[in-house]
Order: C-alpha cells, then structure tokens, then sequence
C-alpha cells in the first residue's frame, strides 16, 4: 500500500464542526457531507465582509524534489507550524483533478504527514463540485447544438464554434472527434473535441467569482462561437446562464477539510495553469 495513503487512513480525524469552531465557523454556517466533509454557507461568508482582512502567505513556484515535497506540503505544513505555535491559520488548496490522479502525478492532497484528510476521498468525487462544472460546461455545448437544430434563430457557424465539451479525465482519444453522427435526428455533423474539466472555462470563471450572482454573470460573457459575419456569441444569448448557475449553486460554496493534525482547511476549485 503506498505509504501517504497508510498514514491517512490511520488518522484520527476530528469531527468537522470541531474544526470549523477553530475558525469562529457557527454550526447553522456548516453543511456536512459525512462526518470529515462539509461546505461553508456563503451568508455566513458575506457576513464578514466588514471584518479586517488577515495576513495572507501565498506558496507558490516550487518543482518538487524526488521525494514529493512541493507546494501542497509545503502548505500544509506551514499551517499546522503556525497553528502549533499559537496562531489561528487556514490553508486554501485547489480540488485535485481525476486526470492527474490516475496518472502518472497521481493525488494532490499532499504527502507523507503534511496531508489533508480524507485524503482518498479528496482525490476521488470529493463534495462533486467537479462533476457540477463538468455537467454544466456540456448543458452549454448541448444547447448550442440544439440551437443549431432548432433553426439556427442566433444565426451560429458551425466552422466558428469555439465552444468544447470537457470531461475531467485524461482521454486522448476525444481530444478531436466528429459529433453529431448517425443522422437526421441527431443534428448537424461538425468537429468538436473534449478539454479536461480543470481546463475548461467554466472552471476559471467558477474560481474567480465570489457569489452565484457573479458567476452567474461571469458565465454569461462566455463567448461561445460567432455568427458567418464574425459576430461574437455569448452563453447569455443561448439563454445558458441561468441553467448553468442552478448546476452549480452548491459547487460555488466552499469546502472545509482538517489537516493530520486538525489544521482547518479549505479546498475548493481546481483551475489548471493553461486557462
């Protein structure tokens, strides 16, 4: 058995409200998903907009060694020092990728004894913020093409769709494709392709907003495809972004994990470099 996974599974972990309390987090504020999951209500977010804003150490720029310490470990064990000698500290990681994580990187919740936990759990489905924004990249890549058959009423070129459906999972094979095959019922023949869901648009408007009313415009400025004169098509012109922010009402809320040691943290979004 690989030996970080051991050493999570052999942790003692501490109930998640008992960790939220560490941050002033009241019960009513915390959704559990299990006993060691929950996601932080964003009312309860808002509520402290007019607090002071606490130091932030960001750790960012490092390769790491041969024996895996990098940017997750190194996070997570500047959180648990700071918390051990007296200061109350919260790490903020990226969700991992599925992709990554049956690949040749594998997990990303850290290692050895600077872990977040559960562990296994994190690396897999999590809290399906990740299978939100995946449902809700396609749901806008299915309206296009149902636009299209319906008449074409946004006047979309099917040679000008930039658009790409995504799936979190590293498939070659669908990087290109053909859809819309097997006739009249099933629409347009045109060329499209898969992006990993960390890759995707989506992701990084998700990232940078900080309520549902923001992403919900974020994700209407996407720009799906232009018209044959070069116009500009948003997801706000299909009418998507409604839809889009209803499958990712719960995703937006943050998510609140423990550290081995009982360090609060908070893992949430998972943008990758190139977007």
């Amino acid at each position: 058995m690989n030996p970080d996974l051991e050493i999570a599974r052999a942790a003692k972990l501490r109930p998640i409200q008992e960790i939220a309390a560490k941050l002033g987090i009241p019960d009513e504020a915390v959704e559990p998903y299990g006993r060691h999951k929950a996601k932080i209500g964003l009312d309860f977010i808002e509520s402290l907009e007019s607090r002071p804003d606490g130091a932030l150490v960001l750790v960012t720029g490092i390769n790491p060694t041969p024996a895996g310490e990098g940017k997750t470990t190194t996070t997570v064990g500047l959180g648990d020092a700071l918390n051990r000698i007296g200061k109350r500290a919260a790490i903020c990681l990226r969700e991992p990728s599925l992709g990554p994580s049956f690949g040749m990187k594998g997990g990303a919740a850290g290692g050895g004894y600077a872990q977040v936990v559960p562990m296994d759990q994190i690396n897999l489905h999590f809290t399906g913020d990740f299978h939100a924004i995946t449902s809700a990249n396609n749901l806008l890549a299915a309206m296009i093409d149902n636009s299209i058959y319906w008449g074409n009423p946004l006047g979309i070129d099917a040679r000008r769709i930039s658009w790409r459906r995504c799936l979190d999972m590293n498939d070659r094979a669908l990087r290109g494709i053909v859809g819309s095959l097997g006739g009249v019922a099933n629409g347009f023949p045109r060329e499209d392709g898969f992006d990993i869901t960390v890759a995707s648009e989506v992701m990084a408007v998700f990232c940078l907003s900080r309520g549902l009313p923001e992403l919900q415009a974020r994700l209407g400025k996407m720009i799906i495809g232009q018209t044959r004169d070069g116009k500009n098509i948003t997801a706000a012109d299909l009418k998507a972004d409604g839809a889009m922010s209803v499958l990712l009402k719960d995703a937006v809320a943050p998510n609140l994990v423990q550290t081995l040691e009982g360090s609060p943290a908070l893992v949430h979004g998972g943008p990758f470099a190139n977007i």
